[in-house]
C-alpha cells in the first residue's frame, strides 16, 4: 500500500496553546479517516498541515511525489465568475455533459441552479456547496474535507456520503455528524491535548474502542491506588499472564455496554411529562402558514401531547422554521390558531445566536437564569451544568465577546435548559458544536421529560433524541414517517423520479398527467384522514405502554400461575389488537401519501 502523507514529529501552536505535539502518522492509499476532537483542540489545523497549507513550526511533511490533494477549507474566497466557470473551469458543456461522475456532482449539489448566475449572487451556504461540487469534479490522490456537512440538507448529506462511498481516492473529513462518520470512514483520529489516537473503524467502532481504553485505564488507577490488591493479583495470575499485553476485542468492548439500560424509559418519562404538562401541550388547529406568496402549510391539525419528541425534516424552503416560530407564538398564522396549554413554559432555541453582553462571562450569565437546575433525579449548579457543556476551569470567565461562534450557541443553549422548560423547540441545534458537547447535550435530553421538536440536518442526533419522525414535504401539509429519516429520503426519491418520469412535461410544470389518474383528495378529506391517522397513534401509544406494564407485572408473577395465565391472556389481546391498528394506519398513512 503506498503512502501519500507522512507527518515526521510535527508540533505546532498558537502562543501558548499547543495544538499539535511531535504527531508521527500517515495516510495511505484507500485510507478514509474521520478526525473528531472538541472545538479548538486542532482538527482543522491537523488537516491544513497535511495538506500542505499550514507550515509546522517542526517536524516534517513528506507528500508522495506528484500528490494531487483536493482541500476543502470552512472558509474559501470567491471570484469574480459565474456558478459554471467556477465549479466546471474551462470545460466545455459537451465535456463536462457526457462525464457520469460530473453530471452526479451537479445533480446532487447544485440541482436546479443556473450555472451562469454570478457567484456574488449566492448566500453564504450556496457558495460553500458549490466549492464542494468544485472540489468533487476533479479528479485527487486525496481528498480533505473540513466539514463538508455545514449547510447540507439530510438529503444532500445522504448524497455526498454515497458518492464519497464510490470513489477510489484517500479521504480525510473533519465533522461532527457522527452518522456521516459511519457511512465513509474505516480509520478514526482524534485529536486531544496536542495528541492524535488512532482507532480502527468509523464513529461507532471508535466508540466503543475509546470506551475499552477508558475502562483499562480506569482498572490501572484502581490497582495503582490499592497495591494490596495489586500485588495479590500479580501472586495470583502467575508468570505468564505477567507477560501477556493487553488486547482491543470488539466482544471486550460490547461488553461494556450489555448491560446499559435504555437511553431513556419513554413510559416513565411521559407519566413525569404529564405530571408536569397536563393532558394539553400545543394544539393546532386548521393552521395555515404562507411565505412570499408559497402555502407553506395549508389548514393542519395536529396535536402535540406530554412526552412527544419529534423530529421534523423537509427539504428546504418547506416551513420548517416557519413552523416552530408558530408554534412558539413568535409568528401569527395565517390561518387557524396555535393553543398552548396552561402549565406550558415553552423555550425555543433559533438558529440565529441571541445577543449578549459581550463583558459578561459564561458563568454570570448562566447564574442570571438560575443557578441550580435539576436532571434525571440530580441537581448540578451553573457551574457543573457549563463543564459539561465544554466550559472549563477559566473559560467560564472568559468574556462572552472573546468566546467563539461554537461557545456562543453552547451557551445559548444552555441559558435555556436552565430554565427548565417543559416544552423544547430546537431549530438546529447541533450547529456549531464539536461530538463530545453533543454527547453531552443528547444525555441531557435523556433524561429531561417533556415535549421536544428537533430540527436537525444531524441524522444521528435526530433519530438518537427523537422517537417519532414527521415531514414537511412541499405539498403544505405534516406527513408523519414510521420509517422514519430513511422512509423520507426513500420518498424525496421517488418524488424526484417520478417528476423526472412524467412524459410531456413543459418547463411551466403543466402537461404530462395521465388520463387515467386518481382525482386528487380535497382538503377536507386528507384532514379526515389525518385525524383517523392521529386518533390511531395515540391508541396505539397507550397499547404501548399497556404492553410495558404487562411485561414488568408479568415478571413480578413469575411464581402465580393463575396470575400469570391471566396477564399472558391480556398481553395476547392487545397485541392482536395491536397488529389490527398498524394495518388501519397503514391504510389511512396510504391514503394521504397517494
Amino acid at each position: 500500500m503506498t503512502n501519500l502523507v507522512n507527518l515526521q514529529d510535527v508540533s505546532l501552536a498558537y502562543g501558548p496553546l499547543v495544538l499539535l505535539d511531535e504527531v508521527a502518522l500517515g495516510v495511505d492509499e484507500g485510507d478514509r479517516i474521520g478526525v473528531v476532537g472538541r472545538n479548538g483542540g486542532g482538527k482543522s489545523t491537523l488537516v491544513s498541515v497535511l495538506a500542505g497549507r499550514t507550515a509546522p513550526d517542526s517536524g516534517r511533511v513528506v507528500h508522495s511525489r506528484g500528490l494531487r490533494v483536493g482541500f476543502l477549507q470552512q472558509r474559501d474566497r470567491f471570484p469574480e465568475a459565474t456558478v459554471g466557470g467556477f465549479v466546471l473551469g474551462d470545460l466545455a458543456e459537451h465535456e463536462w455533459a457526457g462525464d457520469a461522475r460530473v453530471r452526479d456532482v451537479l445533480r446532487g449539489l447544485l440541482s436546479g441552479w443556473d450555472l451562469d448566475a454570478p457567484m456574488s449572487t449566492l448566500s453564504g451556504g450556496e457558495r460553500r456547496r458549490a466549492t464542494l461540487a468544485r472540489l468533487l469534479v476533479d479528479s485527487h490522490d486525496l481528498v480533505i474535507l473540513d466539514e463538508p456537512t455545514n449547510h447540507l440538507d439530510i438529503e444532500a448529506i445522504a448524497w455526498l456520503a454515497e458518492h464519497l462511498r464510490g470513489r477510489r481516492e484517500a479521504l480525510t473529513v473533519v465533522t461532527h455528524d457522527r452518522w456521516f462518520l459511519d457511512a465513509v470512514t474505516n480509520r478514526t483520529w482524534e485529536v486531544v491535548d496536542g495528541r492524535v489516537e488512532r482507532y480502527e473503524g468509523g464513529y461507532a467502532a471508535y466508540v466503543l474502542a475509546k470506551a475499552e481504553r477508558e475502562r483499562l485505564a480506569a482498572q490501572a488507577e484502581e490497582r495503582r491506588q490499592n497495591l494490596a490488591r495489586k500485588e495479590l493479583a500479580w501472586l495470583r495470575r502467575g508468570p505468564p499472564a505477567r507477560t501477556s499485553k493487553p488486547k482491543f476485542r470488539v466482544e471486550a468492548a460490547n461488553a461494556l455496554i450489555a448491560g446499559e439500560p435504555p437511553a431513556r424509559n419513554t413510559v416513565e418519562l411521559v407519566r413525569f411529562a404529564s405530571t408536569r404538562l397536563g393532558k394539553t401541550v400545543v394544539d393546532v388547529e386548521g393552521l395555515t402558514l404562507v411565505a412570499d406568496d408559497t402555502t407553506l402549510l395549508d389548514r393542519l391539525t395536529w396535536q402535540l401531547g406530554p412526552g412527544d419528541r419529534i423530529g421534523l425534516v423537509g427539504v428546504n424552503g418547506s416551513g420548517k422554521t416557519t413552523l416552530l416560530r408558530a408554534l412558539a407564538g413568535e409568528r401569527e398564522p395565517d390561518g387557524g390558531r396555535v393553543r398552548h396549554g396552561k402549565t406550558v413554559n415553552l423555550a425555543h432555541l433559533s438558529q440565529s445566536l441571541a445577543e449578549l453582553a459581550p463583558e459578561l462571562r459564561p458563568l454570570q450569565a448562566v447564574e442570571e437564569v438560575r443557578r441550580h437546575i435539576t436532571v434525571g433525579g440530580r441537581e448540578f449548579t451553573a457551574g457543573q451544568m457549563l463543564e459539561r457543556f465544554g466550559f472549563r476551569g477559566e473559560r467560564q470567565w472568559t468574556p462572552i465577546g472573546d468566546l467563539s461562534g461554537g461557545e456562543r450557541r453552547r451557551l445559548q443553549l444552555l441559558r435555556l435548559l436552565m430554565d427548565e422548560p417543559n416544552v423544547l423547540l430546537l431549530d438546529e441545534p447541533t450547529n456549531d458544536l464539536d461530538i463530545e458537547t453533543l454527547t453531552e447535550l443528547e444525555d441531557l435530553l435523556d433524561g429531561w421529560p417533556g415535549t421536544l421538536v428537533v430540527v436537525s440536518h444531524d441524522r444521528y442526533f435526530l433519530e438518537r433524541v427523537t422517537d417519532r419522525t414527521m415531514a414537511l414535504m412541499g405539498d403544505a401539509d405534516l406527513l408523519f414517517l414510521p420509517g422514519g429519516v430513511q422512509e423520507y429520503l426513500d420518498r424525496r426519491a421517488r418524488q424526484s423520479d417520478g417528476a423526472a418520469a412524467v412524459p410531456g412535461r413543459r418547463p411551466d410544470g403543466s402537461g404530462g398527467a395521465e388520463p387515467d389518474a386518481a382525482p386528487a383528495m380535497s382538503a377536507a378529506q386528507r384532514r379526515a384522514v389525518q385525524k383517523e391517522a392521529q386518533r390511531i397513534e395515540r391508541r396505539l401509544e397507550r397499547i404501548g405502554t399497556r404492553e410495558s406494564e404487562l411485561h414488568e407485572q408479568m415478571a413480578q408473577a413469575a411464581d402465580d400461575y393463575a396470575r400469570l395465565a391471566e396477564l399472558d391472556s391480556e398481553l395476547k389481546s392487545i397485541q392482536a389488537e395491536k397488529e389490527e391498528l398498524e394495518e388501519l394506519w397503514l391504510t389511512e398513512a396510504e391514503k394521504i401519501s397517494d
